[in-house]
């Protein structure tokens, strides 16, 4: 039982997620297990100080670049610890301060209660060796980082002397002859170290028993093969079936769907093998360096294979993501299939290698052998996709001579451009791989070939990420999908806007994969973790004077800011359609509330996002004050028109619905902003006004305070015309027409006699100056037909021209 609580204890420990891959299959339950007391600061800086101790020791004798790199690693780590440290001190530190303060200073010539005093020596005890763990904390992250440097520097020469060293060319027939010579000694030396390993088994067997290997094997061959295959057709059916999202998102899914399950699968079944192994010692502590050699392999010919069947398909052409024929493809995979299985035999051969300690003269016909199988993989690579190119060119040149003679509508040609660049960049490789070999620098050959094909499985990979969060971005925001009807029903946007949020959203995925492939692809050339922790170190925050700006913060703020304008929205839409429809308010006081709502609530949501980001009133109002400036300087238009908004709003001179008349301009207010006014004129377009001309210029308002609109008509006729009956028939027109009001009653008078002329002014009243120009349009009518049935003609002024007789 010992070694099966081991066993699944290390497995705890390798791979975070074998648990839920475990509890797949039905074989294994994780235990829950006993936490142990959290330690204290001192053992804590006594950890770490042992940590380093034990990297500066490891520094000395690293002779791989790859021990360099953990060590350096190691030493990271053993810096954020002290500063999570420090910082986790840091509350309990501010703490005593508060009760010392508390306490205060006792005055001369008192004498204070020993209660008191013993507290406040305590405190002050506890204070000084909080304030001592934090000094030796801050000292060993400053050690930490100087010591990562070190490393980092020394890895680095490190790895340009491995890369200058010249050594035997591996086709050089004096090389191998040495290799004959050191063989025999070499595989004596592998023999014991074989012999080592049975005996470690033998003894887990004898002392365990055989139940934890036979679970751990039978775990590993589930995952391997019946969970992995199982898996693997489960996201094909749900790819295939309706359930399975619309567009693009099937494919790039599935394909990420199969990379996940052929690397982790695989990987982790070794990794539980191991651990059985590790649970009942079986694994001698020279064949640790093996088996993690050989976890790690697993892991990279996974990876390879697993995303080489996910872009290339060879059987679905219709899921394949490269643009690339069936022959091109079938050989592709069989030649990432070569490459998987050449990263795992080298890993696994690297690692038996340092185990067994054999000689230089072995190693390096090792390392070359390695090379020119790289090497002739790569090339095998270059002519499929020569090929490839030259069907390609051969069918776009078909498809343009059919263009050309008629035969075929024009059909755009697609044509691969990243097929030259792979071709220009392997010939590159290939050509600086062979120069270096045959001049005998080895590890600069082998180097060259691992980051070709490091870089083009990169590439690869960041391809189908790019392909998988651009289609889920798109997909997950778009107005057909679930969660994009969701987010349309309960804000309001509209269909456009979410699509955009979608590219937005796509865009910035794309950016993290670019930099994660970024970081991969230098990882080669130097410490990765070192650019990692300064990218981390972001997450402490970037000061500005006294004001610390922190990503959390930041993203908070962001989540205040689009939480609060979301309510604010809807309670602007629970006014408007809900609330303010049932009041006796007009449109006008309708519009002027929802809208100093909206505003109300975006200055309050602003402020709640600014102190959420950490800035404190009196920060806030140095930056308003720094604002301000800016305002004298370049916003005083805008600010203008902004406060002229307002007192629109609030002392509503004009509102919506009012037909106002502005210089040569009149129309209907159709929209008051707090910048700008919509007016439609006449000819129904729409005439922006700036608010400050609003309040600052003189305007007519036609319908403010009284509604009714006033017709006068005026003419004159000859003195002989009965007046009174003009009069009368006047006002029996008026009274006949249905938009003119009763009350004020339609009035007739006499405005002048003179010249032998009577001059008739009238007046109506209609219920809205809209209907002024209509009704009286149909009045003159009705006036014209009046005078011609009583045969009473228009007087119009006399024109006397007085002329002279030219002189003689």
């Amino acid at each position: 039982m010992a070694g099966l609580s081991s066993f699944f204890r290390t497995i705890l420990v390798r791979g975070p997620w074998l648990a839920l891959l475990l509890c797949c299959t039905l074989l294994l339950a994780v235990p829950a297990l006993a936490q142990d007391d959290d330690p204290t600061p001192k053992q804590q800086l006594a950890q770490i100080d042992s940590t380093l101790k034990d990297v500066e020791r490891k520094r000395v004798d690293a002779a791989a670049v790859e021990t360099l790199s953990m060590l350096s690693e190691e030493a990271s780590q053993a810096r954020r610890d002290a500063e999570a440290l420090e910082k986790a001190l840091q509350p309990q530190l501010d703490r005593l301060d508060e009760q010392l303060a508390q306490l205060g200073t006792p005055a001369e010539g008192t004498t204070e209660p020993p209660e008191l005093v013993t507290q406040r020596r305590t405190i002050t005890r506890q204070r000084d060796g909080l304030m001592a763990s934090m000094a030796q904390a801050k000292a060993s992250a400053v050690r930490a980082q100087q010591m990562a440097a070190d490393i980092d520097q020394q890895r680095t020469a490190q790895r340009t002397e491995e890369l200058g060293q010249k050594v035997a060319s591996p086709l050089s027939p004096a090389l191998w002859t040495k290799v004959a010579e050191r063989l025999p000694i070499d595989i004596a030396r592998v023999a014991p170290l074989a012999q080592m390993g049975r005996d470690a088994l033998v003894a887990g067997i004898r002392t365990h028993g055989w139940g934890t290997l036979l679970l751990g094997v039978a775990a590993a061959l589930v995952m391997m093969f019946p969970l992995r295959l199982w898996l693997r057709a489960l996201g094909r059916r749900f790819a295939a079936s309706e359930r399975a999202p619309d567009g693009r998102l099937r494919r790039s899914g599935l394909a990420m769907w199969l990379l996940l399950v052929g690397t982790l699968l695989p990987g982790y079944a070794v990794v539980v093998l191991m651990a059985a192994l590790d649970a009942i010692n079986a694994i001698a502590p020279r064949l640790q360096v093996v088996a993690e050699g050989i976890e790690t392999a697993t892991f990279r010919a996974a990876f390879i294979a697993a995303l080489s069947a996910c872009m290339l398909v060879p059987q679905r052409p219709s899921w394949r993501l490269l643009n690339l024929d069936d022959t091109a493809a079938l050989k592709l995979r069989k030649y990432a299939w070569g490459a998987a299985a050449l990263a795992w035999l080298s890993t696994v051969l690297v690692a038996v290698d340092q185990a067994t300690r054999t000689s230089d003269v072995t190693t390096v016909a090792l390392d070359g052998v390695i090379a020119l199988t790289y090497l002739g993989l790569i090339m095998a690579m270059l002519v499929t996709l020569a090929r490839l190119h030259r069907r390609q060119t051969a069918e776009a040149e078909a498809k343009l001579e059919a263009q050309a003679d008629g035969q075929g509508a024009a059909v755009p040609v697609r044509r691969s451009s990243w097929l030259v660049l792979a071709r220009v960049a392997g010939n590159i490789a290939v050509v600086a791989a062979i120069i270096a070999t045959l001049m005998g620098y080895v590890n600069f050959a082998k180097f060259v070939n691992q980051q070709l094909i490091g870089g083009s499985i990169v590439v690869l990979a960041a391809t189908l990420l790019f392909k998988f969060v651009d289609d889920f971005s798109t997909w997950l925001l778009n107005a057909d999908s679930k969660v994009g009807q969701t987010i349309l029903l309960s804000t309001g946007l509209s269909v456009s806007r979410l699509e955009q949020a979608g590219v937005l959203l796509s865009a910035v995925l794309r950016t993290f994969v670019v930099l994660i492939a970024l970081l991969a692809l230098a990882a080669p050339f130097g410490n990765i973790g070192s650019v990692v922790e300064r990218v981390a170190s972001l997450a402490n925050g970037i000061s500005i004077g006294d004001i610390t700006l922190k990503p959390a913060r930041i993203a908070i703020a962001l989540l205040v800011m689009l939480v609060g304008l979301g309510l604010t929205q809807l309670l602007q839409r629970w006014l408007t359609d809900t609330y303010l429809p049932k009041t006796e308010l007009d449109l006008g006081a309708r519009n002027s509330i929802s809208t100093i709502t909206r505003y109300v609530g975006i200055i309050l949501v602003a402020l709640w996002a600014l102190t959420a980001m950490g800035l404190n009133l009196k920060n806030l109002a140095l930056l308003v004050s720094a604002l301000s400036v800016g305002i004298g300087f370049g916003l005083q238009a805008i600010i203008q028109n902004f406060v002229s908004g307002l007192i629109l709003l609030t002392e509503r001179p004009v509102k919506i619905g009012d037909w106002v008349k502005l210089g040569d301009q009149e129309g209907d207010i159709r929209r008051i902003n707090v910048r700008s006014t919509e007016i439609q004129v006449s000819d129904k377009s729409t005439l922006i006004v700036p608010n400050s001309e609003l309040i600052t210029k003189t305007i007519r308002n036609m319908t403010m305070g009284n509604n009714q609109g006033r017709i006068q008509i005026q003419f004159a006729v000859p003195a002989s015309t009965d007046v009174a009956g003009l009069r009368q028939a006047l006002l029996d027109a008026y009274s006949a027409h249905n938009t003119v009001l009763q009350q004020p009653a339609p009035s007739v008078y006499i405005d002048s006699i003179a010249g032998g002329q009577i001059t008739i002014n009238s007046f109506a009243y209609v219920a809205s100056p809209r209907q002024v120009y209509g009704t009286r349009s149909d009045l003159y009518f009705s006036l014209l037909q009046i005078l011609a049935e009583r045969n009473i003609p228009l007087s119009t002024p006399t024109d006397i021209h007085i002329t002279r007789d030219p002189p003689q």
